[in-house]
């Protein structure tokens, strides 16, 4: 996928572990697409050679629903999918758009004072990032990164905890060097 390339080619990523959910960027630009008309949404829809924002809606519809059949808590492996909206609380979006995040993506949707509580803002969407991903992901947007400019949110989480199947015996692995993209190695 283009966009997992653009965003592992960043700097700050080339020498750290990162985990990127496909699955997670095709719903929230798929959400983001739900909302606009003409040129942006033409666009997202042709980067997701999607026909039409219907189309697209019911196929993130689908996948969604795919996730969250898998999500049972009762054994084998725990996955959690969620979406959500912030929009700031001057704005008002459109009935038919709430309704297509909201049944299609199952998402929640709030609106919030972005303008004169950032920090109060910041902190709603990491609370919510850290309760939907089990306190993994405490901090998503650092300090400062909602301004007087931002006006809307799109957030999903994916959290997956899982057991090998058939676990490995360890006293059976070895140690041998590894080498990194950068050149170097490491046992």
């Amino acid at each position: 996928m283009t966009i997992t390339k653009h965003v592992l080619s960043k700097s700050e990523y080339k020498e750290n572990n990162v985990v990127i959910s496909p699955l997670s960027l095709q719903i929230v630009l798929s959400m983001v697409a739900a909302g606009p008309e003409g040129p942006t949404q033409r666009q997202l829809l042709a980067f997701f050679q999607s026909k039409s924002i219907s189309h697209l809606n019911s196929l993130s519809s689908q996948l969604v629903s795919y996730v969250l059949i898998d999500a049972s808590g009762i054994g084998g492996p725990r996955l959690t999918f969620a979406n959500a909206v912030w929009v700031e609380k001057s704005l008002s979006l459109y009935p038919s758009f709430k309704q297509i995040v909201a049944s299609d993506y199952m998402a929640t949707i709030a609106s919030l004072d972005f303008i004169n509580k950032a920090d109060e803002t910041t902190e709603t969407v990491n609370l919510w990032t850290e309760k939907e991903t089990n306190g993994l992901i405490r901090d998503i947007l650092p300090p400062g990164s909602i301004d007087s400019l931002t006006r809307l949110i799109f957030a999903n989480a994916l959290y997956f905890k899982g057991a090998w199947y058939q676990p490995f015996d360890a006293s059976k692995t070895k140690d041998y060097e590894f080498h990194l993209l950068n050149g170097s190695s490491d046992k």
